[in-house]
């Protein structure tokens, strides 16, 4: 009789929790923006370039304004409801693709800024192309303690694409090629859990959702212009794409939840 109380009364104050939980949610202010970088330089090089000067100048605005940079895995585990509602003014900083501008370029900024960053990486590139990551430049950045490492696939395809050209049993083993592949060689080679997900280019759908469960990672993350959101499919949360061209200005309207809010890359 005890037994069967107790387990009464638990199961009714885990559920008060997660009541509270959303409701917290719910009243806190929209959301949480994610941004996502991918080059760093002194000049913009190509599009995805965002200068280091500027990059200091929006790590700068954060600090002057009262926001905190959380890691990506707080926000993570407060969207699945494992814990309380991050503070007011947080806001998440990632960055795909494994640039060795990171190693080089970023670094010494986060360093200074003591700010927790993910990386989503796609492994194919880690040692092999001339513009990526080492594993050891990788396995520093993981050492430091600010540097979380994710997945971004096994060579950040084109999805859209491939199920367009590919049969569909073919496409079906690409898709899980490219979600457990991936997982398992970030894991293997850095000796941690992945189980986060970016998506290339920010393209996902029903199946690329369910396939991304099936495959291990408990929330994915799109380029989709909005706050990360409880109302959102944790397999779909939405980040804002950077380019240097959004400035400061364009910065703070991201921050206070000014900028245009669209869908861009899911597929149909």
């Amino acid at each position: 009789m005890m037994t069967t109380l107790s387990r009464f009364l638990r199961a009714g104050a885990v559920f008060l929790l997660t009541l509270q939980t959303q409701i917290a949610f719910a009243d806190h202010h929209g959301g949480i923006p994610v941004l996502n970088y991918h080059r760093f330089g002194p000049v913009v090089a190509v599009s995805m370039t965002v200068t280091t000067t500027l990059f200091e100048m929006q790590l700068n605005w954060l600090q002057d304004n009262g926001y905190s940079v959380i890691p990506l895995s707080t926000l993570v585990d407060y969207l699945l409801g494992k814990r309380p509602p991050p503070p007011e003014k947080s806001v998440v900083i990632t960055v795909d693709d494994g640039h060795r501008s990171v190693y080089d370029q970023m670094l010494p900024i986060v360093r200074r800024h003591q700010i927790p960053i993910t990386l989503f990486i796609y492994p194919s590139a880690i040692s092999n192309a001339n513009y990526a990551l080492t594993w050891s430049q990788l396995a520093e950045l993981q050492q430091t303690g600010l540097f979380d490492i994710q997945s971004h696939t096994l060579w950040s395809p084109n999805f859209k694409k491939e199920r367009k050209k590919l049969p569909p049993e073919t496409y079906r083993k690409f898709v899980k090629d490219q979600l457990e592949k991936s997982k398992a060689i970030l894991e293997k080679k850095l000796q941690k859990t992945v189980d986060i997900l970016a998506w290339p280019f920010g393209i996902y759908d029903d199946y690329l959702a369910q396939a991304a469960k099936e495959a291990g990672y408990v929330a994915a993350f799109s380029i989709d212009r909005r706050h990360a959101d409880i109302s959102e499919n944790i397999m779909s949360q939405p980040r804002y794409l950077m380019l240097n061209r959004d400035g400061t200005t364009g910065f703070a309207a991201i921050m206070e939840g000014r900028a245009t809010a669209k869908k861009t890359a899911k597929t149909q």
